[in-house]
């Protein structure tokens, strides 16, 4: 019986593969310490945009979450359903500013939380640096002209036009 096979019987744990790999005259590689900060060394100008971002997910859609579901139990359980809804019905509801900013509210958070969304997944999959330019730039732009035009509207709708 070997040496190997004994400390096999009385351990219980077999060789270990590659154990004869490293010797005296082959040690194991070095992997050397990260390097230290230094006063020449250039501070990072990445910033904690992504962990913003990450954070942000989570808390516009918790938030979220009890906007629309406040939204749909008041305009469909408790105002009557959809068959009440219509041009006075949001004529009415938008005289508040209660309701306005909660629509509001619920317009931007939506609107942020779904393009936050989406610019993760073209950082995922868009390969080239030129399509995720492109693409993002769409994003940001219907971003932008979807939450400007819901915001007039929601502050200047007027009930008495014709």
């Amino acid at each position: 019986m070997s040496t190997t096979e004994k400390t096999a019987d009385v351990s219980g744990i077999g060789p270990v593969e590659g154990a004869d790999v490293y010797s005296v005259d082959h040690p194991a590689p070095l992997i050397e310490a990260p390097r230290k900060r230094t006063k020449k060394t250039p501070k990072s100008t990445r910033g904690n945009f992504e962990m913003a971002a990450w954070l942000f997910m989570r808390l516009s859609g918790v938030v979220l979450v009890v906007l629309v579901i406040g939204h749909l139990l008041i305009q469909l359980v408790l105002d009557g359903g959809v068959s009440k809804i219509g041009f006075a019905f949001v004529a009415g509801r938008w005289a508040s500013p209660f309701w306005q900013v909660w629509d509001l509210l619920m317009l931007w958070l939506a609107m942020l939380h779904g393009a936050n969304g989406l610019r993760t997944v073209i950082n995922d999959y868009a390969e080239r640096a030129n399509t995720r330019l492109w693409l993002k730039g769409l994003l940001y732009t219907a971003t932008v002209f979807t939450i400007l035009l819901g915001t007039l509207v929601i502050f200047t709708f007027d009930p008495n036009i014709r």
